[in-house]
């Protein structure tokens, strides 16, 4: 019981949230969900703000992490978070922090048409979809059965895109010597294959075969490093395919000036570094 006289004060849920995965894929003791299956959502602090304006805080994905256990106590570690709640609760965060409107910068493709668009989170909440994981992959006589990536997964991945723009700053780096960069390139190429290893074997819950249902996850990169090239390619396009049912679709614009109305689409994604803001 909290004896501050203040306390009365304090923040209150503004919202409550449905998590698109029902609470599935939620390690033991990362999660408290509620008999509703609705968690309490609070508006942001001023410390939260500050907290995700920190640039070691945003690389590391710790910001995130931080502002989550503040505005969604229930869940406890957000590391373990399924990748396919993130938007979900970044939305809902915002809409009880910021109300339910967002402003995009837009400029329209057909005139040059600079214009403000609003936003209604609560639509992108609504037309997030979720990836079928209960359904395996047969091929030949194994059998794939899929889990979603957790957060710390989905954060240690975007390493394999800061690998590939070291790699692209290399190749256009027209000083560097030849040898040093057939050199630099060929560890790249090493550390984005290993990254992308890795997150594949994040997203495999098990491999069954006639003989056995392996979990293990040494076995099972084992496995992705020495199976053919045809049958790794087939399980990461499964997994690719399952990722893109949670890409939210673009947004449907019409151009504001009365001699255009020409009607584009914008990509939308949840920027940590400005969705806040």
């Amino acid at each position: 019981m909290n004896n501050n006289p203040l306390a009365g004060y304090f923040r209150q849920p503004a919202i409550h949230m449905t998590l698109p995965s029902q609470g599935n894929f939620y390690p033991d003791g990362s999660l408290e969900m509620s008999s509703t299956g609705e968690l309490p959502v609070f508006p942001m602090t001023a410390l939260d703000e500050i907290t995700y304006r920190t640039p070691d805080a945003l690389f590391n994905g710790s910001a995130l992490v931080d502002v989550i256990k503040s505005c969604i106590p229930a869940i406890i570690d957000p590391w373990e978070m399924p990748g396919m709640d993130m938007s979900a609760v970044m939305a809902n965060i915002r809409i009880a922090s910021f109300g339910h409107f967002m402003d995009i910068d837009t400029k329209c493709p057909k005139c040059g048409e600079e214009s403000t668009y609003q936003l209604d989170l609560r639509k992108i909440v609504d037309s997030l979809r979720v990836p079928d994981y209960a359904t395996p992959a047969k091929f030949g006589d194994i059998t794939v059965f899929f889990r979603p990536l957790s957060y710390k997964t989905i954060n240690e991945n975007n390493k394999v895109n800061f690998q590939e723009q070291q790699l692209n700053k290399v190749i256009a780096d027209k000083d560097m010597a030849e040898d040093e960069k057939i050199k630099q390139m060929s560890t790249a190429f090493k550390k984005i294959s290993r990254y992308t290893l890795d997150t594949m074997v994040g997203n495999i819950n098990s491999i069954d075969t006639p003989d056995a249902s392996v979990t293990e996850k040494e076995y099972i990169l084992d496995f992705l490093s020495n199976c053919d090239r045809e049958l790794y390619k087939k399980i990461k396009d499964q997994i690719i395919e399952l990722r893109s049912v949670t890409d939210i679709k673009p947004l449907r614009i019409i151009c504001d000036n009365d001699e255009c109305k020409y009607e584009y689409k914008q990509p939308f994604t949840m920027d940590m570094t400005t969705f806040f803001e």
